[in-house]
């Protein structure tokens, strides 16, 4: 690892009683965004564990942004969150989608846990800046839990997929009770002897998201490790707003990603693209049609991040309604989050695939990266199929029928 990442560490914003505490957690990610951003695409390269750069999101207080103050967090809402995954993915998508998942698996103590949990594991992730990373992808057969002596689990089985779980500090993991089939979220200390990580994640992009597979073979589940049900029947509106949570985070990232492709690209043709030899102009900057593309990207972009404010506000204030959310309030907050993953979708795919048409044949040198952009918002669009978010709000739209609640509506 290079020591870019071997910096003093970020001055914690919760401790300085700012005048305006969004904006200054905004200008902390921007910080370690720069220090990302300066070998990315060596990083990106090397494909190793990103052990340095989780060491530099706590280092930067980030990990605690949504911990209450009460449990010695700094008590943000999902707005900030949201914006500082948008920060960083600008300069590094891999570690902006291990951050923005940390936020969702430990914001489920929050929402489905108890004061009990919210009490232990929170001011745990407070205190020692703990990363969360997670085995909950639904999509494989669950992991089980087989009660252990009248007293807590025993988990055991493994995930294809487990986002941050190999770098992180606790995992949020979702296991099948052997004896009742219940759906339990619960939370497991990734130092765990019988956990082992395959390391096996070498994927397009994304490289450094840390997504390998995880096997747990009997690893003990205290009781106070628990977080809370996930069954259907048993799931409340508020612990339900999970999904659009996360949903809302991959819009962030996606919208993130595209505009640190589109300041690359202007950097470049700034400083090295020249004009084609029909233009008649003497410089990149001054041919029309260079100047009508940036103009198409600059505005799709300034949509989608309009309504990526839009629905960060909206998580914000459905959240803060806590146990009073109601399903009707949650299913529209989740149509909203699928016209923000639509619409970050396709224009970061063509963003980060359209800067070469800006900058020019030489862009493509290996030596500048440019393809990473692309790389990584085509690799974590293909989590869930788009297909199905434009189906959701279109329903919403004709019939106002609202998503139903799963691990990904």
């Amino acid at each position: 690892m290079t020591s870019t990442l071997s910096v003093a560490p970020v001055v914690n914003a919760a401790n300085g009683g700012p005048a305006d505490e969004h904006s200054e957690w905004v200008r902390q990610a921007r910080e370690v965004a720069d220090i990302l951003a300066a070998d990315a695409l060596e990083r990106d390269r090397a494909n190793l564990e990103p052990v340095a750069e989780a060491g530099l999101l706590r280092r930067a207080g980030l990990p605690a942004l949504l911990v209450p103050r009460s449990l010695g967090g700094a008590g943000q809402t999902w707005r900030t969150a949201l914006a500082v995954v948008r920060e960083i993915a600008a300069a590094d998508g891999s570690i902006a989608q291990l951050l923005g998942y940390h936020y969702v698996n430990s914001s489920n103590l929050w929402l489905v846990g108890g004061a009990s949990v919210q009490e232990l594991l929170g001011r745990g992730t407070a205190e020692h800046q703990w990363l969360w990373g997670d085995s909950v992808n639904p999509v494989e057969p669950d992991l089980s839990l087989t009660p252990d002596a009248g007293c807590g689990y025993r988990l055991n089985g493994k995930k294809s997929f487990a986002t941050g779980a190999s770098v992180g500090d606790m995992i949020a993991a979702t296991g099948a009770v052997t004896s009742s089939g219940e759906l339990l979220l619960v939370a497991v200390p990734a130092g765990d002897p019988g956990i082992s990580f395959g390391g096996d994640w070498d994927n397009l992009g994304q490289r450094l998201s840390a997504s390998g597979s995880v096997s747990y073979s009997d690893v003990r589940i205290e009781p106070e490790h628990v977080i809370g049900s996930l069954d259907a029947a048993k799931v409340t509106p508020l612990a339900s707003a999970i999904t659009p949570a996360i949903q809302a985070v991959f819009g962030h990232l996606y919208l993130g990603i595209a505009e640190g492709a589109l300041v690359a690209a202007r950097d470049y043709t700034r400083s090295v693209s020249r004009p084609w030899v029909l233009s008649g102009h003497g410089a990149a900057v001054d041919e029309p049609y260079v100047l009508a593309a940036y103009g198409d990207h600059v505005a799709r972009l300034a949509a989608v991040a309009a309504l990526a404010s839009q629905v960060a506000d909206e998580l914000t204030a459905a959240l803060a309604r806590g146990a009073s959310l109601t399903w009707s309030e949650r299913g529209a907050l989740a149509a909203s989050v699928a016209a923000l993953k639509v619409v970050a979708t396709d224009v970061a795919l063509d963003v980060t695939s359209s800067i070469f048409e800006v900058t020019g044949a030489r862009a493509t040198s290996n030596a500048r990266g440019f393809d990473r952009f692309w790389r990584n918002v085509r690799t974590h669009t293909l989590h869930d199929p788009v297909a199905y978010k434009r189906r959701e709000v279109g329903d919403y739209y004709l019939t106002g029928r609202t998503p139903e609640f799963t691990l990904y509506t």
